[in-house]
């Protein structure tokens, strides 16, 4: 029960012209992941009967397609090779592993085992012809995924949506555990669902994973070949090994925060301003102080005891807008230098001795300190240690 190998055309139309009946399966789509093999005589007519191989069958395989023969619900033979092939119920398996060949290795000694001790009569043998090629556009969402963001140290609730990709890598495994002995075919609509939410639940851990390492979330869609990789050692269990299926490729077209967790964001970036700058938080309370009085104005029933109200508050909470406008900012850190006192400071000016900090030399390299100040033109990189000139 081995296949021969024929001719290495797999164009239908040539090898409906050289051979009388055989099997074959057109070109699959994306949606198709296994396709039984439909039996044919020449000129393009259906053959009829039963699900009997016939010794000296034809069978062609297309590129992309991965070829088994079930004999009573059990798999004698396949192949992983493109090309034309006759079936002889005198040889053993031939067992054309292809590209697949080591992770078929288990099943090659289990399907020559049972040849060698032989089984019962046929009165099944069917033909699957299944879908090799990447299948594309898997779409998928997620939500309420907590994630603990580095920039503020924070945790928030992301969302997002994207799309996969993934291929059939063990066809044996696919077919034994997904889609054994299908009428006619099986879609990928039918295990959609499933992926679908196994990929969103290994994605919370995922997630968490990259959190703990210092990501901010707003950097997650530029890390997708990562999150690949911890996905793929994440579902291994369910997909590789359960399915044999590996995802190929995951883009994320959106992750973003959830409304709540905006919210917090959005406080946590005013308040490090105002926190660094004096002059922006007196503008704010002197702002917000304006638009209350002119709320209280507009109150006909007591406009002058809301606006003394207002003043009331202010001077309990003893913030005053006018005293915080007045008071210089934090001057915001500068790069380091050292003084010619040896003080090492971050100011425009020394705190010890009052001198400048001096203009930087163009022609001198921060990295490595040489001075290219003889060349005509300022270089835009190090000769020396070739990091760029600043």
């Amino acid at each position: 029960m081995g296949l021969i190998k024929a001719v290495t055309s797999t164009v239908t139309s040539t090898i409906a012209e050289m051979w009388e009946d055989y099997i074959y399966c057109d070109s699959m789509s994306n949606d198709i992941l296994i396709q039984k093999g439909i039996a044919r005589k020449a000129g393009g007519n259906e053959k009829t009967g039963g699900n009997v191989i016939t010794d000296g069958s034809r069978i062609a395989v297309n590129a992309g397609q991965f070829m088994i023969i079930v004999e009573n619900g059990k798999i004698i033979d396949f192949t992983a090779e493109e090309g034309g092939y006759i079936y002889d119920t005198k040889t053993e398996p031939s067992l054309f592993c292809g590209s697949f060949k080591d992770g078929l290795k288990e099943a090659v000694n289990t399907i020559k085992e049972r040849f060698k001790f032989g089984g019962q009569p046929a009165n099944d043998q069917r033909v699957y012809f299944i879908n090799t090629k990447e299948i594309l556009d898997n779409k998928f969402g997620f939500g309420n995924i907590p994630f603990r963001d580095n920039e503020f140290n924070i945790s928030i609730m992301l969302q997002g949506f994207g799309v996969y990709s993934f291929r059939i890598i063990n066809p044996l495994i696919f077919y034994r555990n997904i889609g054994a002995n299908v009428a006619d075919s099986y879609s990928k609509g039918l295990l959609a669902g499933q992926m679908r939410t196994e990929l969103q639940g290994a994605l919370m851990p995922v997630l968490g994973t990259i959190s703990q390492n210092g990501m901010r979330y707003d950097s997650l869609p530029q890390e997708s070949q990562r999150i690949l990789q911890e996905l793929k050692s994440q579902l291994n269990e369910e997909w590789n090994v359960g399915r044999g299926i590996e995802m190929t490729v995951i883009t994320f077209q959106s992750i973003a925060p959830d409304d709540e967790s905006i919210d917090k964001i959005r406080e946590f970036q005013e308040s490090r301003v105002y926190a660094a700058d004096h002059n922006m938080l007196g503008a704010r309370i002197g702002a917000a102080q304006a638009n209350a009085m002119e709320d209280a104005a507009k109150n006909p029933g007591g406009a002058v005891g809301a606006v003394a109200g207002v003043g009331m508050i202010s001077n309990n909470m003893g913030v005053n807008a006018g005293e915080l406008l007045k008071q210089p900012s934090k001057p915001q850190p500068q790069e380091k230098w050292t003084c010619e006192c040896g003080n090492i400071n971050e100011y425009p000016f020394c705190p010890m001795c009052g001198r400048p900090r001096p203009e930087k030399n163009p022609y001198v390299c921060e990295h490595c300190g040489t001075d290219w100040s003889f060349m005509e033109k300022q270089p835009k990189f190090c000769p020396s240690c070739g990091k760029p000139m600043t």
